[in-house]
């Protein structure tokens, strides 16, 4: 029973760790003052975002490390290289030190890794503690990581509201003091053990109440982590934050507490009969099968692949029949069949479902970081500098709702199931409604909406994305698939940061500007005006091309649904 409790420790963990490992996303609130400081344009400026987003290309090194190196030591690893990343560049900012630009760079590169080794980390306490659970520990410790530029937020105000370059020095120190307190559960590991059907329910529930704290933490952020009148005020809502995620400690009682009660007091209370169903039998069961999948589709000797080979030849008829109509030989030739079977990296670029998939996130989920990145300008330049930390906190706290929503798909299967590509074209709906809004009106009140919903969209996206790809491509492959999919953020943090830039360098030559140094900053609606029409013209795109990956999975998410329900089936009639 120790081994189940330390495993909740270790949820934990993550949680505090991805908490403050997001840093990435408060590149908005110091952007303005680093390009002051520097005296660098702003395409020069968008290739310092680049540097950080760069980082992700180099997420296979995580991998590599821990090949040789236990996991403790990788984590402390990411943490210093977001100590010697963030924290020269807070000496720079400072006036303490002097580097070139591209050393600058450089630091940026350094510290945009480090958010890729953390997130290896977590990954694998994840998937290792909770193999029956997977899903709903992954997309539960991801979400936290949309709060971190609202955590920070609040800190900066509770020490200094008006210090920008705060924010390098919390990044670069902050994920270092996380990483000492999460050392203990992360050396104690229990073993693993196949878990019970029960067990698995339990765990269910305990995962439904950590998501419920999750919501209250991002209601209380969204409302108190900006326009704070004092820093006494400040200091107190920070702790307020802080509590709500040590909180969660408190589980591993209730793990011993429930086992207490279930062996002392023997009630005749049985979780079978609980009216929420969510990874129950049928998720331990998904996970099995996904594993299997491959295997079991070369043998074609089981009924279930049996129902889903005459499907295919169902499908293979329909192909021929319409075979003259070109919108449906798109939609039908050469899509998957079976969701879970292994695609090899050079089998995996070969298909077109893959890159209907790279296009959607590319002109969904990247647009709205890049967004992220430019939100400081985007802000000088509608005259609501003043409120950038109120931007960012909107962003970071609909972000982190739109992670937590992406589990919505494991909740409500039993009730209502939608394959997870259509979820996907629900997620991706809000941005081109956000940037046209932008674009249209140009006032304070669609700079607030545009933020959130953009936060919203693009933080589905990123938590949904790894069993999206683990569902289409194999979850066996999933690290290099994985990998390979979100090298479309450093070329989308490039191309669309660079059509901002010039856009932005355009403005900045005629109409109303500051200027400081040898940096001038725009101001002014037509500033972004190009770039949110251009970006809300992609995202459309997005929103087409994920349509098409929906109409070209959909069948085998269906045929893998009616199988599952089968096999419940059958098991209880067995029982």
């Amino acid at each position: 029973m120790a081994g189940q409790s330390r495993k909740w420790m270790i949820l934990v963990s993550t949680i505090w760790i991805q908490a403050f490992t997001g840093t990435n996303f408060d590149f908005s609130a110091y952007s303005s003052e680093m390009k002051k400081v520097l005296g660098i344009s702003q395409v020069q400026l968008n290739y310092l975002a680049v540097a950080s987003d760069m980082g992700k290309v180099f997420g296979w090194s995580s991998g590599l490390a821990l090949m040789y190196f236990p996991l403790w030591l990788v984590l402390f690893m990411a943490a210093f290289m977001g100590l010697f990343g963030y924290g020269i560049q807070w000496l720079v900012i400072r006036n303490a030190i002097y580097l070139p630009y591209m050393l600058v760079f450089f630091l940026c590169l350094l510290a945009g890794c480090s958010i890729c080794w953390f997130n290896t980390v977590c990954f694998v306490l994840c998937i290792k503690n909770f193999p029956a659970n997977r899903a709903l520990a992954l997309s539960l410790t991801v979400s936290y990581n949309g709060v971190s530029a609202a955590l920070y937020s609040l800190a900066g105000d509770a020490i200094n509201a008006s210090s920008s370059s705060l924010y390098l020095l919390l990044n670069s120190l902050a994920p270092l003091i996380v990483s000492i307190a999460a050392l203990i559960p992360i050396l104690r590991q229990p073993s693993v053990d196949p878990l019970p059907p029960e067990a698995v329910r339990s765990d269910s529930i305990m995962f439904l109440l950590l998501n419920v704290l999750a919501v209250l933490t991002g209601i209380y952020l969204l409302i108190f982590g900006s326009n704070t009148s004092d820093s006494t005020t400040a200091r107190l809502l920070l702790a307020g934050a802080i509590f709500l995620l040590v909180f969660p400690l408190c589980f591993p009682g209730v793990v011993y507490a429930r086992h207490w009660f279930h062996h002392t007091v023997h009630s005749s209370f049985h979780l079978r009969g609980f009216g929420f169903i969510l990874v129950d039998d049928d998720d331990l069961e998904l996970h099995k099968r996904l594993v299997s999948r491959e295997a079991s589709f070369n043998d074609r000797n089981g009924s279930l692949i049996d129902d889903g080979s005459e499907y295919k030849l169902g499908s293979q008829k329909c192909i021929d029949e319409d075979s003259r109509r070109c919108c449906e030989k798109m939609i039908e030739k050469d899509r998957l069949v079976i969701l879970g079977e292994e695609h090899p990296a050079q089998v995996l670029v070969g298909r077109l479902d893959f890159w209907l998939y790279y296009i959607a996130y590319f002109c969904g989920g990247t647009i709205g970081l890049v967004y992220s990145n430019n939100l400081g300008q985007i802000a000088q330049s509608m005259g609501e500098s003043s409120n950038t930390t109120l931007l960012l906190t909107l962003y970071s706290s609909f972000s982190f709702f739109g992670r937590l929503l992406s589990s919505a798909p494991d909740y409500v299967r039993s009730k209502l199931y939608f394959a997870r590509t259509g979820w996907l074209i629900i997620a991706l709906l809000p941005t081109p409604v956000a940037l046209f809004l932008l674009a249209g009106l140009g006032n304070s009140m669609a700079l607030r909406v545009g933020t959130a919903l953009i936060g919203l969209s693009s933080g589905f996206i990123f938590a949904a994305a790894v069993s999206v790809t683990s569902e289409l491509f194999g979850p066996n492959s999933v690290g290099v698939n994985h990998n390979i999919l979100i090298t479309n953020i450093p070329i989308g943090s490039m191309v669309y940061g660079f059509v901002a830039a010039i856009v932005y360098d355009g403005n900045a030559g005629r109409g109303l500007k500051l200027k400081f140094a040898d940096s001038v900053a725009c101001m002014g609606r037509q500033c972004y005006f190009l770039t949110f029409v251009w970006w809300g013209c992609l995202s459309i795109l997005g929103l087409v091309s994920s349509l098409l990956l929906f109409l070209r999975t959909k069948h085998a998410y269906d045929a893998f649904e009616r199988n599952r329900v089968l096999a419940e089936a059958s098991q209880e009639a067995a029982e």
